[in-house]
């Protein structure tokens, strides 16, 4: 039994939960987010609670049985607290800025490179060398990050690029010179 999987998702207050089939749906004052689900768990709501339980003990309904928990755990903690990822840009002269929905990052490309955000995405610029990349769906969230740092990568001899807030970039020494 997947150990993931069987623990109960409590539903916090305010939060409300519709499940059909296996077409989650998840509300709070903040949003709303859905998913369906593969029909090899079954999902349901007990007092206050979500299960989520395997129809069979097939390899996929054990693989997906931890995933579908997760999953759902992750849209009721969007809906209530939302996520964040932090960016921070290491390089002289690199910076980002905001214009309207888009972030425009000058990071040493002949050009600034425009990000516009999705639906649901919020994108800040507390300093020219941060940004913050807020939401209510995780993987959304992971994936405009993602995207942003791809922008310019960190590279191992200056540490120069965008990286995560907490990443640790492992240095390389460089060349030694001739005696």
């Amino acid at each position: 039994m997947s150990r993931i999987g069987k623990k109960p998702i409590l539903v916090p207050q305010g939060v409300e939960v519709k499940i059909q089939d296996n077409l989650v749906q998840v509300k709070s004052a903040k949003g709303q987010l859905e998913r369906k689900f593969h029909q090899n768990v079954l999902v349901k709501m007990q007092d206050n609670s979500i299960v989520v339980e395997r129809l069979s003990e097939s390899k996929l309904s054990k693989s997906l049985h931890g995933l579908t928990r997760t999953l759902i755990s992750n849209m009721v903690e969007g809906v209530t607290q939302g996520f964040q990822k932090n960016l921070d840009l290491v390089g002289v002269g690199y910076r980002a800025q905001k214009k309207g929905n888009k972030l425009v990052l000058s990071v040493g490309h002949s050009h600034p490179v425009e990000i516009e955000a999705p639906a649901g995405i919020d994108i800040e610029v507390p300093a020219q060398n941060k940004i913050m990349v807020k939401g209510m769906d995780k993987e959304l969230v992971g994936a405009i990050a993602a995207n942003i740092r791809a922008v310019r990568e960190p590279e191992p001899y200056k540490g120069k690029g965008i990286k995560y807030e907490n990443e640790h970039i492992r240095r390389k020494a460089g060349k030694t010179g001739k005696k």
